[in-house]
């Protein structure tokens, strides 16, 4: 039997790619008013991100615990690859769950979020599918975060300062809401990567980013939005000229529960390093 890869719905993976290399998700949860609405199942109105009295948790310890049991009663092991722990509090219930279960189940924190974590998945399930044990997809897994990159142009703060998601840049954030920052995950971190005044040089600033990273190697990549398609074209686009060794990049709708904290408008990007995984097939 083959290793289970299990991810949350914060990784945007699409529902096509899951079902290609055998992901499962388990949600993230929104709260709104006294409904708590799970993302990527339930009906979550288009517009969360600028509702009034709305916030997020993570994935429950049960809700892990019944994915894990039914993936490790299926397959040889389970690696479950979830947010950043510096984002969310899934990952911790995570580690309570699996050691509740055993050995069997290897949590992984892939410092990350959108596509960030979900290459880290894709990444699993490929070693999985090609018949590595438990030790060998975590060794997948872990390789996976090593070359991740994440890049994020927000319209505007005020999400991110009242989830308080945004780690050491919180200290201008109270002074300094009509700035256009880039920001980038570091270390499973938001922090601030370059101060900008408009969101148009903020988004040219994050392609100049990816650009350097990648450079003349091929690279996965995956663009999300907030509300902001004709944004998240014209950054793959941009990418898809300055890049000719990629393929075109993923565009996804960014899942409920990240939108909520970064707010309409905002255009992220995630990339991988590895030429293997650049398909995204």
């Amino acid at each position: 039997m083959t290793v289970t890869v299990i991810t949350d719905s914060s990784a945007c993976l699409p529902a096509e790619l899951r079902a290609r290399w055998g992901i499962r998700e388990v949600p993230l949860h929104i709260l709104l008013g006294d409904a708590d609405l799970r993302d990527g199942i339930d009906d979550v109105p288009a517009d969360i991100y600028a509702r009034e009295h709305v916030s997020t948790a993570g994935t429950g310890p049960e809700e892990l615990a019944d994915a894990y049991r039914t993936g490790l009663a299926e397959s040889s092991g389970v690696v479950a690859v979830h947010i950043s722990s510096a984002l969310s509090g899934t990952f911790g219930t995570a580690e309570h769950a699996a050691a509740r279960i055993g050995a069997g189940v290897r949590v992984i924190d892939s410092k990350s979020a959108g596509m960030g974590t979900g290459f880290v998945a894709l990444a699993a399930a490929r070693a999985a599918a090609d018949g590595a044990d438990l030790d060998g997809v975590v060794a997948a897994a872990d390789a996976a975060k090593r070359r991740s990159h994440a890049y994020l142009a927000v319209q505007r703060l005020d999400n991110l300062r009242r989830s308080g998601r945004i780690g050491s840049a919180a200290a201008w954030l109270g002074t300094a809401l009509s700035l256009k920052p880039l920001l980038a995950l570091d270390d499973g971190k938001l922090v601030l990567a370059q101060r900008i005044r408009t969101f148009s040089k903020a988004v040219a600033a994050m392609i100049d980013r990816v650009c350097d990273v990648v450079g003349d190697r091929p690279a996965a990549l995956a663009v999300h939005h907030v509300a902001n398609p004709q944004g998240a074209q014209d950054v793959a686009g941009a990418l898809a000229e300055r890049l000719p060794a990629c393929a075109p990049a993923l565009i996804t709708d960014m899942c409920s529960t990240l939108a909520v904290h970064v707010g309409a408008g905002a255009v992220a990007v995630c990339v991988d390093l590895n030429p293997e995984g650049a398909q995204l097939n």
